[in-house]
């Protein structure tokens, strides 16, 4: 494994992947001892589930908690990591707010890893949450 990377070179690794640069999403803070990542997503048209409601559709919500749960590994390990699996539970919908994802680490092992991301909108009320599993080890 790679050095950890600090806030800068992780906003860089996100701001380099054309798909995430479209998002716009900002690491708000990064705490390697807690291994705990947070990252917000600001609301955009492109994003809302019918055009005009403010509201937003799964898909940007599940990306969000993908890339976040990715990242709490990348700050790690020093580089990107596959995603096994993943899965998403929505508790409510998400209107007319950002969303912040905080990721933190489970488990990183040798060839798994795990990560448990909340998403909570601008008035802290949880919206969704998530786990992820990825392969930290592979080069």
């Amino acid at each position: 494994m790679a050095d950890p990377l600090n806030q800068e070179q992780v906003q860089t690794l996100l701001d380099d992947s054309p798909y995430i640069a479209f998002m716009k999403l900002e690491v708000v803070s990064m705490d390697l001892d807690k291994d705990e990542i947070v990252i917000r997503m600001p609301m955009r048209p492109e994003f809302e589930r019918r055009a005009g409601t403010g509201q937003y559709h799964g898909g940007a919500i599940a990306a969000l908690i993908d890339i976040a749960g990715d990242y709490a590994l990348v700050m790690k390990v020093g580089g990107g990591v596959p995603t096994i699996n993943f899965r998403v539970d929505f508790l409510r919908p998400a209107s007319n707010t950002a969303l912040t994802a905080t990721a933190t680490t489970r488990r990183l092992g040798r060839t798994v890893a795990v990560v448990d991301i909340d998403v909570h909108d601008d008035n802290g009320k949880l919206c969704a949450v998530g786990r992820g599993t990825y392969s930290p080890n592979v080069g």
